[in-house]
């Protein structure tokens, strides 16, 4: 008789690291499917159901009361590609404002002069991101320079998901403040 993912969500529970293994080996695909469909680039959606499947292994927050692991796992990785999509848009929205070259066909070959603007940008922005209190600064940079979603960040930093929401907001006012000197006025 085939082991149910009840079973098997019962024996990850207590730690069965071969039970994470089956249910890998169910869902897996599934889950990378929709990862790519979500977020259309191959190595983002491994990353991503690898996620999914370390946040089914550490929290352990599967309610079998509440429906089938299958859809379970459907929504948080709908969920976590969302998060990543925004993330993706918030970085390249900010990279963007300062001139950062964001992908391969958006390139073109830059002078010596854009180089050195670019690279003077980057420092002032990082200098400026150094003023910050360590509080603030630590969330900035795991969203921009790491890429993660403000869940991702509360679940790394062990941290309510309201806390960085609250945190990441304030952080971007100070750091518009000190970036305002070269953002010649106000822009949203």
């Amino acid at each position: 008789m085939p082991v149910t993912d009840v079973d098997l969500y019962a024996q990850l529970q207590t730690g069965d690291r071969e039970a994470l293994g089956q249910l890998y080996d169910r869902y897996g695909g599934l889950v990378y499917s929709l990862s790519l469909k979500v977020l259309k680039n191959p190595q983002e959606a491994e990353d991503l159901t690898q996620e999914i499947f370390l946040i089914l292994w550490r929290k352990q927050n599967y309610d079998p009361s509440r429906g089938k692991l299958s859809t379970f796992l459907m929504m948080l990785t709908r969920s976590r590609g969302i998060d990543r999509l925004r993330s993706r848009g918030r970085r390249r929205k900010f990279l963007g404002h300062w001139g950062a070259t964001l992908s391969d066909e958006t390139m073109t070959t830059p002078t010596p002069f854009d180089e050195i603007s670019l690279s003077e940008r980057r420092d002032t922005v990082r200098e400026a991101l150094e003023r910050l209190p360590e509080k603030y600064r630590s969330i900035l940079e795991l969203a921009y320079y790491q890429g993660m979603s403000q869940s991702a960040i509360s679940d790394h930093l062990q941290m309510p998901l309201g806390t960085v929401k609250t945190r990441s907001r304030k952080g971007l006012l100070e750091l518009r403040k000190h970036l305002q000197p070269w953002m010649g006025g106000s822009h949203e």
